[in-house]
């Protein structure tokens, strides 16, 4: 009797894992969030009984914390490209949005799973993806503070400006990834909305004069 060997079988396992991933995510296609689809459901678009799942997930919230490392991974890849145009420099905010969104649109349903789980009915992936949003914070903070125009601010101001930047990501990211139907990319209009917010961000970060500066202003 020929046995399968353990390599071919570890191989075999994580294919079937990857299946329910990109299941759950062609599912979640229509326009439906992930608590609203089933277990019976991802199986039954990979062809395997309900109780193999369970070799692969101990239940949907491992499966949707696991796709949202996956889209997190993804995600600090484009991070990656966009840093290394010099945002300073004059149509690098162009640049860097053209490389993110290209990115995006290659990636639509990993991305359009994020954009949606932001706000979604799993607290478990709500959680995991506010922690990759502090997470790209955390890391673009550090970036900022290497910047030749921001040295005039300190650890808490470049932290709201770092903030405000992820965070406009993030909103727009539905619009980016989730066109209509007669509008199959994002449409120019969106992109440079997109543009604008963060060269808005960016120049107001170049003049403000810090949180503290900003307080005594207001009084």
């Amino acid at each position: 009797m020929q046995t399968v060997s353990k390599p071919i079988r570890a191989e075999k396992k994580q294919q079937t894992r990857q299946a329910l991933l990109d299941a759950a995510l062609e599912l979640m296609a229509s326009g439906r969030g992930f608590s609203a689809i089933s277990l019976r459901e991802v199986t039954r678009q990979v062809g395997i009984v309900p109780a193999a799942f369970y070799r692969h997930f101990p239940d949907m919230d491992s499966l949707g914390l696991a796709l949202v490392e996956q889209v997190s991974s993804t995600f600090r890849e484009v991070i990656r490209l966009v840093r290394r145009n010099e945002i300073e420099r004059q149509g690098a905010i162009t640049a860097s949005v053209r490389i993110f969104v290209e990115y995006a649109e290659a990636h639509r349903l990993l991305f359009l799973f994020l954009a949606r789980e932001q706000f979604g009915g799993s607290a478990a992936v709500r959680q995991a993806v506010a922690t990759v949003q502090q997470h790209f914070i955390a890391d673009l903070q550090a970036d900022l503070a290497l910047s030749s125009k921001l040295t005039h601010l300190g650890p808490a101001d470049l932290e709201i400006l770092a903030s405000l930047i992820v965070k406009t990501v993030f909103s727009t990211l539905p619009e980016l990834i989730n066109p209509s139907d007669d509008q199959p990319t994002a449409s120019p209009g969106t992109v440079s909305q997109m543009e604008d917010k963060l060269r808005f961000i960016l120049i107001g970060g170049k003049h403000w004069r810090g949180i503290a500066a900003g307080r005594i202003a207001d009084e």
